[in-house]
């Protein structure tokens, strides 16, 4: 029977404890915005900026606002665009990191204290980070996609006796654009950990903290007098 590689507690650790941090924070935010008495519809700004997209719909395609939603989508799909071309020149600086994985490795490796440095571990933590910016790359192309489609159903009189392209249908469709870019933003914050990962995985798990703290401050609902 074939021996299994060796497992690296301390980097293995690293990695799922901050895989843990993470995931508890969405399922914290998840059941603040759940029903029951802690239920806040606008406790993130996501949601708040959903419910201004679904106005902004109505009030562009009731009062025929066309060139405000061109403009506002045009804006929104090369940004998409740009930071979607930047993963791709992410994922390929990583893999040319990988082929002088010698040349690098240990000076990456001269602050892990506690981690493990070995070749087949640095590859694995190589293609996490891969994998990280392959779902910024589509979510990002997949935003640009949909922002782009979006005009076109903007631009479409409200008329009651259309069946399918209503306010409510373009608002589903633009926010479903929206929560695309949002996953490929979260995708590039999480290449921090990752980047930090590198050096070792205590670094991982501070790193992560600070990307959590930072997240809640920017996914929180400003009050009023903030």
């Amino acid at each position: 029977m074939p021996a299994f590689p060796p497992f690296y507690n301390s980097d293995m650790f690293g990695f799922v404890l901050s895989a843990g941090l993470i995931l508890c924070y969405y399922v914290y935010l998840r059941w603040r915005m759940a029903p029951g008495p802690h239920y806040d519809p606008h406790y993130t700004i996501q949601a708040l900026n959903a419910e201004a997209r679904r106005l902004w719909v109505e009030s562009v395609m009731r009062d025929r606002r066309d060139i405000l939603a061109v403009q506002t989508l045009r804006n929104s799909t090369m940004v998409a665009v740009f930071l979607a071309s930047t993963s791709i020149l992410l994922i390929i600086g990583t893999i040319s990191l990988s082929g002088h994985s010698s040349d690098v490795e240990h000076g990456l490796h001269s602050l892990n204290l506690v981690g493990v440095v070995d070749p087949s571990l640095w590859m694995f933590k190589l293609v996490i980070m891969i994998i990280d910016q392959c779902v910024a790359f589509f979510s990002l192309t997949l935003a640009a996609r949909s922002f782009h489609h979006a005009g076109y159903l903007l631009n479409v009189p409200a008329d009651p006796k259309h069946p399918v392209i209503t306010p409510r249908f373009v608002t589903g469709f633009l926010n479903r654009a929206a929560h695309y870019y949002s996953n490929g933003m979260r995708a590039y914050y999480f290449t921090i950990p990752l980047l930090f990962w590198l050096f070792g995985p205590h670094l991982m798990v501070i790193s992560t903290l600070v990307l959590i703290f930072v997240l809640y401050r920017l996914d929180r609902t400003p009050n009023s007098g903030e």
